[in-house]
């Protein structure tokens, strides 16, 4: 097994297209943000550049903001686990908001792990519409 330590970057980070999980092509960014709003369907995570890291055990793992499930428990994080494909692979990890909305508001936190150690990670601000109206007036009230 290499003995090189993983150089990993995220290039990218925020609201996405949305993922065909069947096609080979990664989602296209539309606006680059931590700041997500809890809008049906809308596609956000990263975009992570892996070097120096080829048939190592890749896990992912997305960290839901207490979200309940059809009985009312609390959905356990979103995990897998992939192989990296090359030694320069790109990798998209990202989620979407499912009706209803309102309970998806909070902090999701996504992550990599390579033989257990985090290389990767990002959290998302998921917001109902009008906390971000707040934040553009407080910002705007400020003059910028």
């Amino acid at each position: 097994m290499s003995k090189l330590k993983p150089d990993v970057t995220i290039v990218r980070s925020g609201i996405f297209t949305q993922w065909d999980e069947e096609s080979n092509n990664l989602p296209r960014l539309l606006k680059s943000t931590m700041h997500v709003p809890a809008e049906i369907d809308i596609e956000f995570g990263f975009i992570a550049q892996i070097k120096k890291a080829k048939n190592q055990k890749l896990k992912y793992c997305i960290y839901h903001p207490d979200i309940p499930d059809d009985s009312g428990q609390v959905r356990l994080p979103f995990e897998g686990e992939v192989f990296v494909k090359s030694n320069d692979w790109k990798f998209y990890l990202g989620d979407t908001i499912w009706a209803p909305e309102h309970n998806k508001v909070g902090n999701w936190r996504m992550t990599l792990e390579i033989k257990g150690k985090v290389i990767a990670e990002k959290t998302f601000k998921v917001h109902l519409n009008e906390e971000e109206d707040k934040i553009a007036a407080f910002w705007k009230h400020r003059g910028f």
